[in-house]
């Protein structure tokens, strides 16, 4: 057996979560619960796991940043030959996970994945520091390299190259948005009865809001 780590545990005592407080649709809901998020202090409250699967089912997991959400849904930008990338390429679908441990507090999203327009990754490219602009340019993301040091001497010759000139984006690199068609709220509450709240669309433009068991 594996090292015992049953005493990592911790007790909730979060507020309830009501269905009448409830904005009518998720998107509305998340951007205050982010905001909470953010007045609380909450270290990148922005950071979200991203599940894609392959097109053999593999499964995959990795943080990423959102980027921007609205009606249309949540936006993240990344490379498009990344594994990542490749998997939404053969199967559209993803999950995102926002974990907030300050207010006991997480978000589940599902939903089908499209890429932006091109002219509005180009957009958010130019809005990027440049070191960031760079560093996507650069990197084959997920590539074997032999070394870091061939890595920076990369970049210092871009650099160099674009010193009087605007960084361009890669034709690998962009954003894509996730559209959910399932967004849950979880609240953390005392023994384990945790409050679970799910958004789920109708088929018709519409939300019904119902509780799950914790």
């Amino acid at each position: 057996m594996g090292e015992d780590l049953s005493h990592v545990r911790r007790e909730y005592t979060g507020p309830s979560l009501l269905e009448s407080e409830l904005a009518p649709e998720p998107v509305e809901q998340f951007r205050a619960w982010f905001a909470e998020a953010e007045r609380a202090g909450v270290p990148d409250a922005n950071a979200m796991t991203l599940a894609t699967a392959d097109a053999d089912g593999a499964p995959g997991g990795r943080i990423v940043l959102l980027k921007g959400v609205d009606e249309s849904g949540f936006l993240f930008f990344t490379h498009y030959e990344s594994p990542k990338g490749r998997a939404l390429a053969a199967n559209p679908r993803a999950a995102l996970v926002f974990h907030w441990p300050a207010l006991e507090r997480q978000v589940r999203v599902e939903g089908r994945v499209h890429r932006i327009p091109e002219a509005d990754s180009d957009a958010y490219f130019r809005s990027r520091p440049r070191g960031s602009q760079l560093g996507a340019l650069v990197s084959s993301q997920s590539a074997v390299i032999r070394e870091r040091d061939a890595l920076e001497r990369a970049l210092e010759r871009l650099d160099a190259t674009y010193a009087a000139d605007a960084v361009p984006r890669p034709g690998d690199w962009g954003g894509y948005r996730v559209a959910p068609h399932t967004v849950e709220l979880w609240q953390g509450r005392p023994n384990r009865l945790h409050d679970r709240i799910r958004y789920r669309g109708d088929g018709r433009s519409g939300w019904v809001i119902e509780r799950l068991a914790p």
